[in-house]
């Protein structure tokens, strides 16, 4: 059974990171949505995936849990993309950096590759 949710656009993705609701982020994605990673441990010719509602959900889960903030900078929408910056902190000071491109399909996100930094 399909799950209903909300528009996904710049204000309730906004909304979702920067209040920790893995829930309601994991509730953008279709069922067979992809999440492509890269970042230092995982490179461009080997992406971290991570495949279906399911295992996003475990990922935003994880991430949400997490003692930090989330503050959500730019956010662009053209059509059936959307794409927002993000910058993240830990209470030691160690920051995060997040760039998301999201391919919408059918109101949900299809597709999702987040290319990240954080402090050494």
């Amino acid at each position: 059974m399909p799950t209903k949710t909300q528009p996904v656009n710049g204000a309730a993705i906004k909304n979702a990171i920067e209040g920790r609701d893995g829930k309601m982020l994991a509730s953008f994605y279709a069922d067979d949505a992809l999440v492509r990673v890269i970042d230092r441990n995982n490179p461009p010719s080997k992406p971290r995936e991570i495949r279906g509602r399911a295992a996003i959900s475990t990922f935003w889960d994880d991430i949400c849990s997490r003692a930090m903030t989330h503050k959500v900078d730019t956010t662009i929408a053209d059509g059936n993309n959307l794409a927002f910056t993000q910058a993240c902190a830990y209470p030691d000071g160690t920051k995060v950096f997040c760039a998301a491109m999201l391919e919408l399909k059918d109101g949900q996100i299809a597709r999702q590759t987040v290319v990240q930094a954080w402090d050494e």
